[in-house]
This record gives C-alpha cells, structure tokens and sequence, in this order.
C-alpha cells in the first residue's frame, strides 16, 4: 500500500487525516479525550479536504478562495508536524519492559502529554477559525460557478501545425545533425558504410 501524497494544492490533508485515523485507533484510546479530539479534526478535516479538492479543478480562483486554500494548507502542515510528534512522544510501551521502567515513562510522558492535550485543543480552535472563515467569506460560492469557462492548452495547438508553417526549427535543427555526425565514432561508422 503506497503512502498518502502531499500535494502543492492540499497541502499534508491526506497524510494528516491518515494520521487522526491512527490516534483514534485503540493504542491510544487509554488517552484521555484524544480520540474525541481526533476523530473532530478528522471530521473537519475531510470537509476541508472536499473543497479543497473543488478548488484544484478551478481553472481561475476568488482572491479570498486562494488566501484561504493557502492557509488550509499551512494550517495542515503545522498540525501533521504537532500529530507526528505526539506519536513520536507518546508512542506504545515496549512489552519487555519491567513494571518500574514503565511507571517511569508514563511519569515522564505525563508533562507531554499535558502540553500534547493543549495543542490538540489549538489545533481544533484552528479548524474550526478556518471553517467560521469560509463560511463567512463565501468560499463555497467560489466553486459553484454556473459558467466555467474550459481552458485549452496551448501545447495542443502546436501538436496539430503543419510541419511546414513551423517557423525556425532548421537552424537548431541542422545544428542538431552536425553535433551528432562530427564525433569520431558516428564519422568512422558512417565511412564505413
């Protein structure tokens, strides 16, 4: 199974999401409220992700849709880095370890995971600022345009000239010719012929 894609449009959305997934999985269900806050953001996350999606096929967007699919994405790389380290913090215990080692560790993980439960409420504020956003500046009327107008790529066109409406391609191309056939190797095997 191939690894979720970050993309220039969406930003770290479907690692991320991918990544909410796993917190509410059972290896962290012992932590209080993380699921509940993860399973928000993935929520939230996934709507965003939609319009998002919506976006990437516009040909031009509203000024106020691309400030905000920038700052969706910001926003989405800041929250994979704060997921990645509290997976990275509070990671399972390993099983060989002995009773104390673990005492110990929660001990030690109990300040990270004080400060992990506080930015998760940050990270929810910030979903729900980017959605009050969007729905106050009237993002989704931006995508659903009655007229859309179909770009036409301009390669295309060249595709389809005549060979003999191509304008300055003898030069270069004789140019070509010579640097290939004035190598000693394609002159030896050329007089041989």
């Amino acid at each position: 199974m191939s690894a979720p894609v970050v993309s220039a449009t969406m930003g770290a959305m479907n690692p991320l999401i991918g990544k909410l997934a796993a917190l509410m999985g059972d290896e962290y269900k012992k932590l209080t409220g993380v699921r509940r806050q993860a399973s928000f953001l993935k929520d939230e996350l996934s709507t965003m992700k939609a319009l998002l999606e919506k976006l990437e096929l516009m040909d031009e967007l509203d000024p106020l849709a691309k400030n905000w699919r920038d700052h969706v994405r910001e926003m989405s790389y800041d929250m994979e880095n704060c997921i990645d380290d509290f997976m990275r913090d509070i990671g399972g215990a390993d099983a060989k370890m002995g009773f104390i080692k673990k005492t110990a560790k929660r001990l030690k993980t109990l300040r990270k995971r004080h400060r992990i439960a506080d930015r998760m409420e940050e990270l929810k504020a910030l979903a729900l600022q980017a959605n009050e956003r969007r729905m106050r500046y009237k993002i989704d009327d931006c995508t659903n345009s009655t007229t859309r107008v179909v770009p036409i790529d301009t390669r295309m066109l060249a595709i389809y000239k005549q060979a003999a409406g191509l304008v300055g391609i003898d030069g270069p191309k004789k140019e070509l010719v010579s640097w290939l056939t004035d190598t000693p190797s394609v002159r030896n095997y050329l007089s041989r012929k």
